[in-house]
């Protein structure tokens, strides 16, 4: 990878040139088929060259020593520059070893001086009645499938950096007891419709735990340097992306403007924002956000979706395909050292 110090100016001063990336490896966990994933993940990571990873969608399997570790990353950085970077990952309950399936990772060049994940610790689960779950069951509360995980990285010879990883659930419709008849099969249109609403709602309250999180941040460090990155599994116009922003025409004052995050895919020409091909649409689901005082060190941002495949198209064609579906984001900035 490439150097972190970039430049010197007249004042003797430098810029530490940055690389941060997100990208959603989806379901990456050992098996048969984990080599011919290596083959192609391996060097998409590579290009990448970056300084700080967030990642999504990593299995934590069982391992021989005991315990509960993420054997398949383990595996795919093996013999690259990542595998000697500070580590913070998502936790089971018990908060001890890596959750079975999706857990979130940062992956950091500059030692991560502490980490935590929120899943419904900032937020209170919503209490909900279904409509139409068979047998009725009352009010239950609606939990987050995925907790957000948030790394504060000190930069060597630079500034402290909040790091949040976050993976939003999928527009897929959550359970409804009695309303399956398969994975993808629904004995009704209402139970279907309401799976689609209890989905969209844990999406909504994921995407607005993450919005406290950054605000208290905020509180207690008012020119915090943060960048919220994942898949968000929503574009610029979703009610998602609107509560995690906090943008200053939906907030109308002046005085929070400091506090909006700007989307940095808006740098690309618009035939270059797409993370996702889905039946031949092209989405901007995966996201690099950050506040104004980071914005001020910005210089570019990458999307690697060159060779990216139609997921629809490919599961149907393609079995156990090795590739994601999910194009790398990357985005470079210069921030004046001491």
């Amino acid at each position: 990878m490439g150097d972190t110090v970039a430049m010197s100016d007249q004042q003797g001063g430098r810029d530490i040139r940055m690389r941060i990336a997100s990208f959603n490896l989806e379901n990456l966990k050992s098996g048969d088929d984990l080599v011919s994933r290596c083959a192609i993940l391996r060097p998409q990571l590579e290009r990448l060259d970056a300084d700080i990873v967030c990642l999504q969608e990593i299995d934590g399997e069982r391992s021989p020593e005991g315990g509960r570790r993420l054997v398949a990353l383990d595996d795919l950085i093996e013999g690259t520059p990542y595998a000697g970077f500070h580590r913070a990952t998502s936790l089971r309950t018990n908060l001890t070893e890596p959750r079975d399936r999706h857990n979130l990772v940062v992956l950091s060049r500059w030692p991560i001086e502490a980490s935590a994940q929120y899943s419904n610790d900032l937020i209170a689960a919503p209490v909900y009645s279904q409509a139409t779950a068979m047998p009725a069951d009352g009010e239950q509360p609606v939990q987050w499938d995925r907790p957000i995980l948030h790394a504060v990285i000190k930069v060597e010879g630079g500034p402290r950096l909040h790091i949040v990883n976050v993976h939003l659930k999928a527009p897929l419709a959550a359970f409804v007891a009695g309303q399956k008849l398969g994975p993808f099969s629904w004995k009704s249109v209402s139970g279907w419709a309401e799976g689609f609403f209890l989905a969209a709602m844990k999406r909504s309250g994921q995407a607005l735990e993450a919005r406290v999180l950054i605000d208290r941040i905020f509180d207690d460090e008012p020119e915090a340097l943060i960048a919220l990155c994942g898949d968000f599994n929503a574009e610029e116009r979703d009610t998602a992306f609107h509560i995690v922003t906090g943008k200053l025409e939906n907030t109308g004052n002046g005085a929070l403007a400091g506090r909006e995050l700007i989307a940095l895919e808006n740098s690309l020409p618009k035939s270059r924002r797409f993370t996702l091909i889905y039946g031949g649409r092209r989405l901007m689901l995966d996201h690099i956000l950050v506040t104004r005082r980071l914005l001020e060190h910005y210089r570019g941002i990458e999307v690697h979706n060159e060779n990216l495949s139609d997921e629809v198209v490919a599961a149907t064609t393609i079995a156990a395909s090795p590739e994601s579906y999910h194009a790398p984001v990357v985005a470079t900035f210069a921030i004046r050292g001491a």
